[in-house]
């Protein structure tokens, strides 16, 4: 079985989908599990639509030999967990910094910029010749964690290695327009929603908005549709971390974290039960709505205190 986070974005389904690859050309089979379904954006994907949820699967579980992509703790694999077995070997290739070696054996590379770009070097390593199927897999987990080649983890190697996929036949200007640019409805109606109750710290440095259970009933939007929307608080000249508090279904509160240059936001959400990147990361917090506000953004300014010390 091979299966990543929750939830997931570019890398979790393009590293899933690049590990199918891989088997196959290999002489192996493999069943592709996710507890959340494949968004919109990512179903275009070769395979894609392989995907399915733990209730689906109908064959022979629990399965005893997993890989794990993309996923920093067994927490993170959601109801698909229910499929491994006690005594499963697991395989773990992630590149998150806090990722807790959950796995049998953990290939775990957090100066990766996507478990993709660990993937691309399996592939090699392995002597699978590429496609344009895997390239475009694999391109997709680069592109989306890097923010599109923008943010600081896009290295020498990391571009080397997309032009190397280009050469398998990745369609580029579509990949970007379909995983990049495109917006839903939705997603514009909870980015209005959201922009409404940006705030500021006083000196400037820190950014937060929030999203109530109503703005997502009200908009019909779904979990996808939050993707990219916490960046806007972070870009907003003079800002370093930016912030997006969203309230859950069960009562809870997630915080998802941006950070420019003096906060490493993964520290930041691992002390706070999360984890995630240097910029970008996330956690879920319980209480009141002003009580987590007011925890986390005394958390975020101890951290600017101390990385602008």
């Amino acid at each position: 079985m091979v299966v990543s986070h929750l939830h997931p974005d570019g890398d979790a389904i393009g590293s899933t989908l690049a590990v199918k690859w891989i088997l196959e050309k290999l002489g192996k089979s493999a069943v592709l599990v996710n507890e959340s379904p494949v968004p919109h954006k990512f179903q275009f994907l070769p395979g894609a639509g392989e995907i399915r949820s733990p209730e689906e699967w109908r064959g022979d579980a629990p399965f005893r030999q997993v890989i794990a992509v993309d996923v920093a703790d067994a927490e993170r694999m959601g109801k698909a967990s229910r499929l491994v077995a006690d005594d499963a070997q697991i395989l773990n290739i992630d590149h998150h910094p806090t990722n807790d070696r959950f796995g049998t054996v953990n290939w775990v590379e957090p100066k990766a910029a996507a478990t993709a770009e660990i993937l691309c070097h399996w592939a090699a390593h392995l002597g699978v010749k590429g496609d344009r199927a895997l390239a475009t897999c694999l391109y997709t987990g680069l592109l989306t964690d890097t923010g599109g080649f923008r943010y600081s983890n896009t290295t020498p190697e990391v571009m080397e290695l997309a032009s190397g996929l280009l050469r398998h036949g990745v369609e580029p200007a579509e990949v970007a327009d379909r995983v990049m640019e495109t917006m839903t409805r939705e997603q514009l109606a909870l980015l209005q929603r959201a922009l409404d109750t940006l705030s500021f710290s006083r000196d400037g440095q820190v950014s937060w908005m929030w999203l109530s259970r109503e703005a997502f009933r009200e908009t019909g939007a779904r979990q996808e549709d939050l993707d990219g929307i916490v960046n806007y608080a972070r870009n907003v000249v003079g800002v370093d971390v930016g912030i997006l508090f969203r309230e859950t279904e069960e009562g809870a509160v997630k915080a998802s974290f941006r950070s420019r240059e003096i906060v490493d936001v993964g520290a930041l959400a691992q002390a706070l039960g999360g984890g995630g990147h240097a910029r970008a990361a996330g956690c879920t917090l319980k209480g009141p709505r002003e009580r987590v506000e007011a925890l986390v953004l005394e958390r975020v300014g101890e951290a600017l205190q101390q990385g602008g010390a």
